[in-house]
């Protein structure tokens, strides 16, 4: 099996973008409090945001894509994965106990973003 390291540096050495992030996915363990803490960690993550830290959150559905379970994707920043867990940790939904979470290096190598930037109106649509 490759060490981590290892295939990071073959990906960049072949032209990859080879940008290190870290995914956690969040599990409700107590879906009847989160609607309580919903406000301090969406606080809790816009504060991570302003710092550059968060890329990317938001809920998943259940197996059908038809239900709200109350689980979600979050993507960080961080120096090392023990940074990322320190800021998982600190999370309001995880510090509480209301949610547990995994959390994996992720290694981002292709895809692509599309944005408009509308001068006129000063906005930037992501789609």
């Amino acid at each position: 099996m490759p060490v981590w390291d290892d295939y990071k540096a073959t990906a960049k050495s072949r032209g990859a973008l080879a940008m290190e992030l870290y995914v956690l996915q969040s599990t409700p363990i107590d879906p009847l409090r989160i609607p309580d803490l919903l406000p301090d960690h969406l606080a809790y993550q816009k504060v991570l945001e302003d710092k550059g830290v968060l890329v990317m959150a938001g809920p998943l559905s259940d197996e059908s894509g038809t239900l709200m379970e109350g689980a979600g994707h979050i993507v960080y920043r961080a120096e090392s994965l023990d940074a990322a867990k320190a800021i998982a940790e600190a999370d309001p939904m995880h510090k509480e106990g209301v949610r547990s979470f995994t959390i994996r290096k992720w290694l981002v190598n292709e895809g692509s973003l599309s944005f408009t930037l509308s001068l006129s109106s000063q906005s930037v649509s992501v789609g």
